[in-house]
């Protein structure tokens, strides 16, 4: 007993052996950590500036808590469950989050920032230049990266600063023959070409004085004029041009008595008026069902038609009496090895009827873009041809994990061929390759190259330009969204978030369905 009790104080006292310390692991460690400070480093003095402190808080936070983990022999496990967490969160849940609540807003053209960006856009773009105003010779500047700029008066020569808080004088600047201020200090005077690079900012800088405001007209010229559109607080309103906008807060727009609105707006939350428009507008839900119709009938034959071109090419090619097997598969993945957009387009061109490789060939004279049945065969056609070598890798790898022995077994059983492969070896790849084909039919459901780059969505009826007989729910949600009446991303959210909610029905049967047939095959 006595010696027991000895060995086992021995055995408890006995120094762990030391973790061995990789070249791998260290260097790990350091790229979280560079990261990290990278991160921290880039982020802080935006937020600082824009006084989000509580998004400081969080990042300082996140940053402390990497530090310490690794900086740290403990929590091994976390050391590397961390960074995938972080980009999971990163690059799957917020993109998510954040369509979603963007599906609740009206933001897009005209609806991009908020009400006091609203109103300085409004009188700002409003200026017109009073009669006898005074014009000034135009020089653009970067002061410690912002934008000013150096305004020359043409009759006394003097040089003056404008920016977004006034106009100052300046001093020591040197000023060419034909009224370009040549240097100033602690200015950098941008060129021509740099100056035109960044038009959007020069036209959209506002310098006020007395009189109203000096705007930009090109880059070169400078005009005081007044704005025609003024905001008054009292009322909430924008007054000017004979006429009255008060401030409508549910639409993001300042509305007059008539129902006319300002072209620019602000960002607000407008509920379920995004899904509501998609329910109930004619125009949009008059061909959401036949869309959505041709949009399975496209996924489901794609998915089906890959897999079943794939899985019969790997079948002939896992044949045991099968020779070069590795020549023909280098170029059965040739179409998977080539850029998708690139083979759209050629696939485009083929099918062209005057001059298209298809229709010479054959000797055809059909107008496969032009017709909504040829047109619908090509886009699935083309789709079959890009995905079947994907098909064929992934079936392949499955085919090589079942044994020869079941099939073996199914043949001393008197099973034909075709039998063995129905009740045995499909079965089994089913298994394997479900998950691979309900993502594969997400992917395909989803598909925008596939037909932006082929058939643009059309051919398109002549009482519906607005909808093609090839057209997507995702081709369909980027035309309406993003068509001729501008950008509307709050509405393009919530199509996306319907878009979603069916891919995600449909996967999670698929998935129920293939933990029964694993649960049978088990």
């Amino acid at each position: 007993m006595t010696l027991d009790v000895r060995e086992a104080a021995e055995t408890r006292e006995a120094p762990r052996p030391r973790r061995e310390v990789t070249t791998a692991f260290v260097v790990s460690r350091i790229a979280v950590l560079a990261v990290t400070a990278a991160v921290l480093l880039y982020a802080a003095p935006p937020l600082v500036a824009s006084r989000s402190w509580a998004a400081l808080a969080v990042l300082a936070v996140t940053a402390a808590v990497l530090a310490f983990l690794y900086l740290t022999r403990r929590f091994i496990p976390a050391k590397y469950l961390i960074p995938g967490t972080v980009f999971l969160i990163a690059f799957q849940v917020f993109p998510v989050l954040y369509t979603v609540s963007t599906a609740f807003t009206n933001f897009g053209d005209g609806h991009r920032g908020d009400k006091a960006s609203a109103i300085t856009a409004i009188e700002t773009g409003s200026v017109r230049q009073a009669p006898g105003s005074p014009e000034y010779s135009l020089t653009v500047a970067l002061r410690d990266g912002e934008m000013v700029f150096l305004l020359v008066d043409p009759k006394t020569k003097q040089v003056s600063l404008g920016t977004g808080e006034g106009l100052t004088g300046l001093s020591g600047a040197q000023v060419g023959v034909t009224g370009k201020v040549l240097s100033a200090p602690g200015l950098t005077v941008l060129k021509a070409p740099e100056a035109a690079a960044r038009a959007q900012e020069v036209s959209a800088l506002a310098v006020p004085t007395r009189g109203g405001v000096i705007k930009a007209n090109g880059l070169s010229r400078a005009v005081e004029g007044r704005a025609a559109l003024t905001y008054d607080a009292a009322c909430d309103c924008v007054k000017g041009e004979g006429d009255v906008w008060k401030a409508d807060e549910s639409q993001g727009y300042f509305v007059n008595a008539k129902g006319e609105h300002l072209a620019q707006g602000w960002q607000v939350n407008v509920g379920f008026a995004n899904f509501a428009r998609v329910l109930t507008n004619p125009t949009i839900s008059g061909y959401f069902a036949g869309v959505f119709g041709w949009n399975l009938v496209f996924a489901l034959a794609s998915v089906a038609g890959t897999f079943a071109l794939g899985m019969s090419v790997a079948l002939a090619l896992h044949h045991p009496r099968m020779r070069g097997t590795k020549a023909y598969r280098i170029a059965l993945i040739l179409p998977y090895a080539m850029p998708a957009f690139a083979m759209l387009l050629v696939w485009r061109d083929m099918f062209n009827r005057d001059f298209g490789l298809i229709n010479q060939f054959f000797g055809l004279d059909v107008d496969w873009l032009g017709q909504p049945s040829t047109a619908r065969l090509a886009v699935i056609l083309v789709n079959l041809w890009l995905g079947f070598p994907y098909m064929f890798l992934v079936t392949t790898g499955a085919l090589q994990a079942i044994p020869r022995e079941l099939t073996e077994a199914a043949s001393i059983d008197g099973a034909t061929p075709w039998k063995a492969f129905r009740s045995v070896t499909l079965p089994l790849l089913l298994v394997a390759l479900t998950p691979l084909l309900i993502s594969s039919f997400a992917f395909n459901f989803n598909n925008f190259n596939a037909i932006a780059l082929t058939t643009e969505g059309g051919p398109f009826p002549a009482e519906s330009p607005q909808v093609g007989s090839t057209d997507l729910l995702i081709t369909y949600t980027f035309r309406l969204a993003f068509g001729t009446g501008g950008a509307q991303f709050g509405f393009a959210a919530a199509i996306s978030v319907f878009i979603f909610a069916i891919v995600a029905v449909i996967s999670a049967v698929a998935f129920r369905r293939t933990r029964r047939q694993e649960e049978v095959y088990a």
